[in-house]
C-alpha cells in the first residue's frame, strides 16, 4: 500500500503504520516480576509486530536476570516462535526476581550483553518495580556505557551508535494494582479464576447453611477482593485501602444474621489477603471465622484461593488488550526519540494510550504511602475514579437502610428486559432494584418482555427478590423480542394503572427500536411522557449509541474457549483447517474480535465486504502456511456476512481447493454464545452501568416533582453507553441518525479500527491507521466533567 498520508474528512492527515519503519532496529522483550495471564499474548504481539514492521526482535528471558546473564538467555525470536502461545497462562519466556540488576554491577553486565546484540529498544511487560528498574536503567544508559568503554568492553562507535535506550511497559499484574491504567494485563483472568470458585462454593454453601470466608490475593490492593464481591453479591468484603469502621465486628454479625432471618441460606465474606483495620492491623480471614463462630454460632469455613488466581489461561478481555499493548507497544518505541520519556502503554475506557512511566510508579506508590499514613479516603481516590465508584456501588447494593431512614419518593419505576436473553441481564436487573429502592422508589419489574407489559404480567420487586441473581446466565424476568407498536393502546394502559413514573429497559436492538417506538407514541400517549433509559444488553454488540453490550464478554469467552479447543483438535490432526461460524446478526464483532483472541487466519465480517479473490488469497496463504511448523489454520466467519459465501461455500471451497494440502471440517457454534454463567466483566458492567441509570432516573424524577405530562423532551429518553472514554446518556432521537437500521448495526463502529491488528498477527499485509496513537498522556489525577467508563 503506497498511500502515505491521506487527507482524512476532517481535513487533518491521517498516519498509517507504512510510514514507521523498524528497519535497523532491535527490540528486546521481557516479562519480569510475578507472572500474570495475558504476558504470552503481549509476547506475542511485540514479536509479530516488530517482525512486520521489519525490526529484530529477542527473546529475554527469565526476566532481568537473563539480561544480567547474558549468552543463551538473549535469542532472536522469530514468527513461529509465538505461535500457539495465546492461549497459554503465564510466560513462556520466563520471569524471576533479580538481585543482580539491583546494583550497578549487574546493570552494566545487562548493558554489555544488549550492545552486543544491538538492542537499544525495550520492552518490559511486568508490575510497578520492574518498570521502575527500567526506568533506572534508562537514566542510567549513557554512564553505562561511558564506563563499559573505558574498561574497553565496548568500542567509542558502540558508545556513539546505541548512545540512549528506549523503554517502554505494559503492566502485567493480576492485582490491577497500576494507577494510570483501567485494567493491567491478567486482572479479568485472575477474576474469572475467582468467580468460577465463588459460583461452586455457593452451590454447596447452599446445601449447608454455611458462611464462606474468601481469601483474594491483593497483598497492597484491594481490586480483586472489590470487584469479586461486587460480581457476586458477597455479604461484606475486606480490603487495604478502605478498612472498617470501628465496631466493624458487630456490624458484619448483625448483617449476617439479618440475611439469613430473610432465609438466605449462605454467607460470603471476601477477604483480601492485605486486609487492615483502621489502626493498620492484619484482619485475617482465620480471624473472621472466629469472630462468626463464636458471637454467631455458624458453621464457617476458610477457602484461600492462592496461585490459582494466577494460572489458567487468559481470558478473551485479557488476550485482546495484551494484543492491542503489545502492537502499541512496538510503535512507542518506533516513534521514540532520545527525548521521549519512558512511557507505559495503558488502557483509559476503551482507548489505548501512552502514559510518563515516572509519574505512574510515583501516583502508584502514593497509594501505598496513604495506606501507610491511614489517610485512607485519599489511598481510595488516588486508585482512580473506577476503584472509588467500585467501592460506593458495592456499599449501595450491599447493605440495605432499614424502610424508615429510606426517604420514599411516592415514584414507581419499571424494569423491562427486551430482546435475546444476554449473560448479565440478571445482575442489571438486581443492580437497578436495589438501587431504585435505595433511591426511595417502589421497583416494579415486567416478566416477559413488552408484551408481557401489555397483558399486565407486572409485579412489584423488592430487594431480597433479586439477591443470588448476579451470577445467573440467561433472564429471570424473560424477554421477548415483540416491539411495543401493536400494544401501544395497551401498554399504556398498564402505566396508567400501575401509576408507573419512569421505565428501565435492558436489551438489545430491539429495546432501541422499542424505545424509538415509545418515543415517537408521546404524541397520542401521554403516559409515554415518563423518563425512559436503556442499557445495551446484547450478545452481538449492535446497540448504537454504546461501544460495548451486557453479555458480548461472555458469548466472546464462548467463542474462545471453543476456538482453543478446536485449535489443539487440529494441531493433533496436523494440516486442518477449521472455519467456525459465529453469531451477531450483520454485526461483526464477535467475530473479528473472537479471531483477535483465539488468534484466527482470518475472520469474515459484513462490514467489510469480501469477493471471490479475497477467499482465494486466503486459501493460499493458508497453502503457504501449512508448509512452516503451525500446520492449523482458524477462520471465523459471521453468519451474515455475505448472502451467496454461505459457511457451507466457504468450507467447500477452502477442501476444493486445499485438497492434497489442507482438510476442511465446520462448525456452527450457534446458541451456546448466548447461555452461561455471565463473565466477571458482564457481572459488573451490568451491576455498575445499571446503577448509573437508575441515578438517572431518580435525578430526572427529582427535576419535576408533581404529575402531569411533564418529560416530553428528547433528553428524557436516552440510551446510557460507553463511548470511548466515557459514560453517556445520549437521546435515543440524536442516535437515529447514526443507525442503519436495515442491517441492524450504528453506522460508525469502534472495533473495525482493530480490524488490521487480527491481520498483521496473522501475518498478512495491510493498512493500519496509526493516528489515533503517539501522544504521550499525562497522567489524569481525579476530576473532570466527564464520567470514566472504567468497569
Amino acid at each position: 500500500m503506497d498511500n502515505k498520508v491521506s487527507a482524512s474528512p476532517r481535513g487533518s492527515y491521517r498516519k498509517f503504520l507504512e510510514h514507521l519503519s523498524g528497519a535497523g532496529k532491535a527490540i528486546g522483550v521481557l516479562t519480569s516480576g510475578g507472572d500474570a495471564q495475558g504476558m504470552n499474548a503481549a509476547v506475542r504481539a511485540v514479536v509479530r509486530m516488530g517482525i512486520y514492521v521489519g525490526a529484530k526482535v529477542y527473546f529475554i528471558y527469565e526476566g532481568y536476570q537473563g539480561m544480567v546473564d547474558g549468552g543463551s538467555n538473549i535469542v532472536e525470536a522469530n514468527w513461529e516462535s509465538v505461535s500457539s502461545i495465546l492461549q497459554v497462562g503465564g510466560t513462556i519466556i520466563g520471569s524471576a526476581r533479580c538481585k543482580a540488576f539491583r546494583t550497578r554491577e549487574g546493570r552494566l553486565k545487562a548493558a554489555c550483553n544488549l550492545i552486543h546484540r544491538g538492542i537499544m529498544n525495550l520492552c518490559v511487560i511486568g508490575g510497578d518495580g520492574s518498570l521502575t528498574g527500567a526506568n533506572i536503567f534508562r537514566m542510567e544508559w549513557s554512564g553505562l556505557l561511558e564506563e563499559l568503554a573505558q574498561d574497553g568492553k565496548i568500542d567509542n562507535e558502540a558508545v556513539q551508535k546505541y548512545a540512549y535506550l528506549n523503554v517502554v511497559g505494559m503492566v502485567g499484574s493480576i492485582d490491577n494494582d497500576f494507577c494510570g491504567t483501567d485494567m493491567t494485563i491478567g486482572t479479568d483472568s485472575a477474576l474469572h479464576r475467582i468467580i468460577e470458585v465463588i459460583d461452586a462454593i455457593m452451590t454447596t454453601a447452599q446445601s449447608h447453611q454455611r458462611t464462606f470466608v474468601l481469601e483474594v490475593m491483593g497483598r497492597h490492593c484491594g481490586y480483586l477482593a472489590l470487584v469479586s464481591a461486587l460480581a457476586c453479591g458477597a455479604d461484606w468484603v475486606f480490603l487495604p485501602e478502605s478498612p472498617p469502621e470501628e465496631g466493624w465486628e458487630d456490624q458484619m454479625c448483625v448483617k449476617l444474621s439479618e440475611n439469613r432471618a430473610q432465609k438466605k441460606r449462605l454467607n460470603i465474606i471476601i477477604v483480601a489477603e492485605g486486609a487492615i483495620d483502621t489502626l493498620n492491623r492484619p484482619i485475617t480471614s482465620e480471624k473472621i471465622k472466629q469472630l462468626v463462630v463464636t458471637q454467631l454460632g455458624y458453621d464457617t469455613r476458610v477457602t484461600i484461593l492462592g496461585h490459582v488466581q494466577r494460572g489458567g489461561t487468559p481470558s478473551a478481555f485479557d488476550r485482546i488488550l495484551a494484543s492491542r499493548m503489545g502492537v502499541e507497544a512496538v510503535l512507542a518505541l518506533l516513534e521514540a526519540t532520545p527525548e521521549t520519556p519512558a512511557c507505559v502503554v495503558s488502557l483509559s475506557g476503551n482507548h489505548a494510550v501512552r502514559l510518563p512511566l515516572v509519574e505512574c510508579v510515583q501516583m502508584t506508590q502514593e497509594v501505598q504511602k496513604a495506606m501507610d499514613e491511614r489517610r485512607f479516603k485519599d489511598a481510595v481516590q488516588l486508585r482512580g475514579r473506577s476503584f472509588e465508584n467500585n467501592l460506593n456501588t458495592y456499599k449501595r447494593l450491599a447493605i440495605k437502610l432499614p424502610d424508615d431512614k429510606i426517604q420514599k419518593s411516592n415514584c414507581n419505576v419499571a424494569v423491562i428486559n427486551v430482546g435475546a436473553p444476554a449473560a448479565g441481564m440478571n445482575a442489571a436487573v438486581r443492580s437497578a432494584v436495589r438501587v431504585g429502592i435505595a433511591d426511595g422508589h417502589k421497583m416494579f419489574a415486567v416478566y416477559d418482555g413488552f408484551d408481557g407489559f401489555a397483558k399486565g404480567q407486572i409485579k412489584e420487586i423488592g430487594w431480597g427478590d433479586v439477591g443470588g441473581w448476579t451470577g445467573q446466565g440467561g433472564s429471570i424476568l424473560g424477554t421477548k423480542r415483540i416491539l411495543p407498536g401493536k400494544y401501544l393502546e395497551q401498554i399504556a394502559t398498564q402505566i396508567r394503572t400501575h401509576n408507573i413514573n419512569a421505565i428501565l429497559i435492558i436489551g438489545g436492538f430491539e429495546a432501541y427500536l422499542g424505545l424509538l417506538e415509545l418515543s415517537a407514541a408521546r404524541e397520542k400517549h401521554e403516559e409515554f411522557c415518563v423518563p425512559m433509559v436503556m442499557v445495551p444488553a446484547t450478545v452481538s454488540n449492535n446497540v448504537p449509541g454504546s461501544d460495548f453490550s451486557i453479555g458480548a464478554d461472555t458469548a466472546l469467552n464462548t467463542i474462545t474457549d471453543t476456538c482453543d479447543r478446536i485449535k489443539q483438535s487440529a494441531s493433533g490432526t496436523k494440516r486442518r483447517v477449521f472455519i467456525i461460524e459465529t453469531m451477531g446478526g450483520y454485526c461483526g464483532y464477535l467475530a473479528n474480535m473472537g479471531g483477535l483472541a483465539a488468534g484466527a487466519d482470518a475472520a469474515y465480517i459484513f462490514e467489510e465486504p469480501f469477493d471471490i479473490r479475497d477467499l482465494q488469497s486466503n486459501v493460499e496463504h493458508l497453502t503457504e502456511k501449512m508448509k512452516t511448523t503451525i500446520q492449523r489454520g482458524l477462520v471465523l466467519r459471521n453468519e451474515s456476512c455475505s448472502e451467496n459465501y454461505t459457511t457451507d461455500f466457504i468450507y467447500q471451497l477452502y477442501s476444493e481447493e486445499g485438497k492434497g494440502v489442507f482438510d476442511c471440517r465446520k462448525n456452527v457454534l450457534g446458541h451456546m454464545q448466548q447461555g452461561g454463567a455471565p463473565s466477571p466483566f458482564d457481572r459488573n458492567f451490568g451491576t455498575k452501568i445499571s446503577a448509573r441509570a437508575m441515578q438517572w432516573i431518580t435525578m430526572k424524577l427529582k427535576e419535576s416533582p408533581g404529575k402531569g405530562k411533564r418529560f416530553a423532551s428528547d433528553d428524557s429518553i436516552c440510551v446510557l453507553g460507553i463511548s470511548k472514554r466515557n459514560l453517556l446518556f445520549q437521546p435515543v432521537a440524536e442516535l437515529k441518525n447514526e443507525t442503519d437500521f436495515e442491517h441492524r448495526i450504528p453506522k460508525e463502529q469502534w472495533w473495525l479500527k482493530l480490524r488490521p491488528l487480527m491481520k498483521i498477527l496473522a501475518k498478512y499485509k495491510t493498512s493500519y491507521d496509526v493516528s489515533d496513537s503517539g501522544q504521550l498522556e499525562p497522567v489524569r489525577h481525579r476530576g473532570g466533567p466527564e464520567e470514566p467508563a472504567a468497569i
